[in-house]
């Protein structure tokens, strides 16, 4: 019964991971596409803007690894910690040590592309558990697990054991081979950045942390090999909105029962979706602010009341999108808190300028309306 292989790790081609390159091609293909649109679109903006996106998707990222683990962060707090940290801060800090500690960490995966070790790995370590505790519970800090290490859950009195980590002495040694292949294999970055990803949790080499350290070896791994694109976009959003499905692939993955074919193909392919996600998201909120610009360069010719500016205003931050069917008079009113009559005025105002222009195949009482931005 000993000899029975379970876990991925026990599989005599460990870790040389298989994965079928033909199915990942069109998810490889689509991301880099929109990477590509992604870096083309931020071309467009000015230094300001680019500035905001940047730390506005540091903060989601720090904040949504977090919330992961089950942890809820301050917004305000990392906005504060990283401001200070780029020598940018803005009235009261109110950042803590905890989120000075994830910055540190997030910024450090980010921006030094000098090669990944296990003192780095440590100090990353260090930076979140700066008390020496996790919770109420005291745990080895800035140094490898020596002890066995399950991950387990509980149904009624049922323990369900979801998987065992890679024994304590072996540790050091599946790190060395981890990493090398994250400072000189050379890989497509979208599989790479997946294979550190889940490597580095089945390895789970510390106490506690090893899912926040994974996900910043992914993003340090991206950083490295697409430079600054990636800083743009926080792909743990993606990941958080999908939790369900992300504990789930790595359990099936990690488990020979239900991975005979030792196969990581179902992961990778997730995770690039997940960095799709999120540059998909990124690029709609790049897409507002280019948006904006170039529609109050055209609409300043024109003399516009309150109301008109504020339902304006209303429908580019929401994006084009925003309004399932378009805007309709009754929302005009709504927004501009406005009576009908004025709000049809408003709209017919608009629509003679060319600011707002009829969505097709709308009439008569369900009429709708778009902004016409170009």
């Amino acid at each position: 019964m000993n000899d029975i292989k379970k876990w991925i790790w026990q599989h005599p081609h460990y870790p040389n991971f298989s994965f079928d390159r033909e199915v990942l091609s069109t998810s490889l293909s689509k991301v880099a596409r929109i990477n590509g649109k992604l870096e083309g679109i931020l071309t467009l903006v000015g230094d300001k803007n680019i500035d905001f996106f940047e730390t506005e998707a540091s903060i989601e990222e720090i904040v949504a690894s977090s919330k992961i683990e089950g942890e809820v962060l301050n917004r305000d707090s990392v906005r504060s910690s990283i401001l200070k940290r780029v020598g940018k801060e803005e009235g009261k800090d109110s950042s803590t040590k905890h989120t000075d500690g994830l910055v540190e960490m997030f910024l450090d995966s980010s921006t030094n592309h000098s090669p990944m070790s296990i003192e780095r790995l440590h100090g990353w370590h260090n930076t979140l558990f700066p008390t020496g505790y996790s919770g109420l519970y005291k745990i080895k800090v800035a140094s490898f697990r020596q002890e066995e290490m399950s991950v387990v859950s509980y149904k009624g009195n049922r323990e369900i054991v979801h998987y065992i980590a890679v024994p304590a002495k072996e540790i050091n040694r599946q790190i060395d081979s981890f990493l090398d292949y994250i400072n000189h294999t050379k890989e497509d970055p979208y599989i790479k950045a997946s294979i550190a990803h889940f490597w580095f949790v089945t390895i789970h080499p510390y106490d506690d942390g090893n899912g926040r350290i994974a996900r910043a070896l992914a993003n340090f791994v991206l950083s490295k090999e697409l430079k600054a694109m990636h800083h743009y976009y926080s792909i743990s959003t993606a990941i958080a909105k999908d939790k369900k499905r992300y504990y789930e692939l790595l359990e099936k993955s990690q488990n020979l029962f239900y991975n005979r074919l030792y196969d990581l193909t179902d992961w990778v392919l997730w995770h690039t979706d997940m960095i799709n996600s999120a540059i998909a998201e990124s690029l709609k909120q790049v897409q507002i602010v280019v948006d904006k610009a170039i529609f109050w360069e055209r609409a300043r010719e024109f003399v516009l009341n309150e109301r008109q500016l504020k339902v304006l205003n209303r429908l580019l931050e929401v994006g084009k999108d925003g309004f399932e069917g378009g805007l309709s008079t009754k929302k005009y009113r709504a927004i501009a808190k406005t009576s009908i009559a004025t709000a049809k005025r408003d709209i017919a105002d608009l629509l003679d300028k060319k600011l707002l222009m009829q969505v097709k195949g709308t009439q008569g009482r369900n009429v709708k309306y778009e902004l016409l931005l170009y």
